[in-house]
């Protein structure tokens, strides 16, 4: 097996979230890599129809499934997708997120469990009803966030629940292992996406993480997916249970 090869993909991959910011990085990272793409998304359909459009003119292979991971239906939808193709799934990165960003005192039960159920309960339904459809060398990454660590402001429900799906995704990979099923999580540094329009005091936040990190500036979405790209290619075949963090070195700074 060449070098190349070892980071080559194959195979159908599912990516949940996609078609936007750091999802949209590992589809068409992915597909360029030999891949056969599954990009889900929800509610953004410009966004959507821009990779679709992006994916035609690279003639890369990605198909669009538009589904809500936190309603029964939806987790059908995703199934006929990966089913329908008749192809078994070697890879899937559970990207997919949701949150709100309010103080602990205004938190309610009811955001977090909206919280959770996207972050951590959807990826768990996943697994379950793909398990069918998995290869013999598949591999599974979830995409967690420093908050899953890190007290950071407005993030308590954020925070906790990539918390949860950490700890969820190295129970899977103990379990899934002698299945030769490989489970790893990957965890982003500040990424400049959509996402900080929504987070207060994110434009000031986006430029403290950048002034820390070593490297003296943010990571990219491709970066992200690049260290992705490795987790479910042959280079990582002895990794298992792993968090990888991708942050210019950010984490190590105090």
């Amino acid at each position: 097996m060449t070098t190349d090869s070892l980071f080559a993909l194959s195979g159908q991959m599912l990516i949940t979230g996609g078609t936007r910011g750091i999802g949209r990085a590992i589809s068409l990272r992915f597909a360029r890599a030999g891949a056969t793409v599954i990009a889900n998304y929800i509610r953004n359909e410009k966004a959507a129809e821009e990779l679709r459009a992006l994916a035609a003119q690279e003639e890369l292979s990605i198909e669009l499934c538009r589904a809500d991971l936190t309603t029964p239906r939806g987790l059908e939808q995703v199934q006929s997708a990966v089913k329908d193709t008749g192809r078994p799934l070697s890879g899937f990165v559970h990207c997919a997120a949701t949150g709100v960003h309010h103080p602990i005192a205004e938190l309610t039960k009811r955001h977090l469990e909206w919280t959770l159920s996207l972050n951590v309960v959807a990826f768990l339904d996943l697994v379950r009803v793909l398990m069918p459809y998995f290869s013999e060398a598949a591999s599974i990454v979830a995409v967690s966030s420093t908050g899953a660590l890190r007290a950071l402001p407005y993030y308590a429900a954020v925070g906790s629940s990539k918390a949860a799906l950490e700890a969820l995704a190295r129970h899977m990979a103990a379990e899934l292992a002698s299945r030769g099923i490989r489970v790893n999580i990957v965890v982003p540094g500040a990424v400049l996406t959509d996402v900080w329009k929504l987070i207060p005091g994110g434009e000031g936040r986006l430029a403290d993480a950048a002034g820390r990190a070593p490297i003296g500036r943010l990571v990219t979405a491709d970066e992200v997916a690049w260290a992705t790209q490795f987790l479910c290619s042959n280079a990582a075949s002895g990794i298992v249970g792993q968090t990888l963090f991708v942050d210019g070195g950010a984490g190590i700074i105090g």
